[in-house]
């Protein structure tokens, strides 16, 4: 099966900066779209950027001209730089890959989660 490992959360005073990686492992054909969505407590899951399956970026109001979203096609890894960062964008990020693991076959994944937290 497909496997997706989150790192690079922590702790971080607002201004700075963090990089999280997300690494898909197993046996598959391709990777369609890889994304990134954050949780805060009390408020729905959203997304916070994404390639689509035709390799375009989407972001997240909030957060464009801030995070980055990059990907490494080799090591099937995706990357979310977040620089300027705000109080508001504490949560758990959770990366998404949409993987072809059969030639008809599309099915979601998702990282295990990872906390950012961004205080003075």
């Amino acid at each position: 099966q497909v496997q997706l490992v989150e790192s690079g959360g922590g702790l971080v005073q607002p201004g700075g900066s963090l990089r999280l990686s997300c690494a898909a492992s197993g046996s598959f054909f391709s990777i369609s779209a890889m994304g990134w969505y954050r949780q805060a407590p009390g408020k729905q899951r959203e997304l916070v950027a994404a390639f689509t399956s035709s390799g375009s970026t989407n972001y997240a109001d909030s957060v464009k001209g801030r995070f980055t979203i990059s990907r490494d096609n080799a090591k099937n890894t995706v990357y979310l730089q977040m620089n300027s960062l705000k109080p508001e964008d504490t949560a758990v990020y959770y990366c998404n890959f949409d993987i072809r693991v059969v030639p008809l076959t599309l099915r979601v994944y998702w990282g295990q989660g990872t906390q950012v937290t961004v205080s003075s």
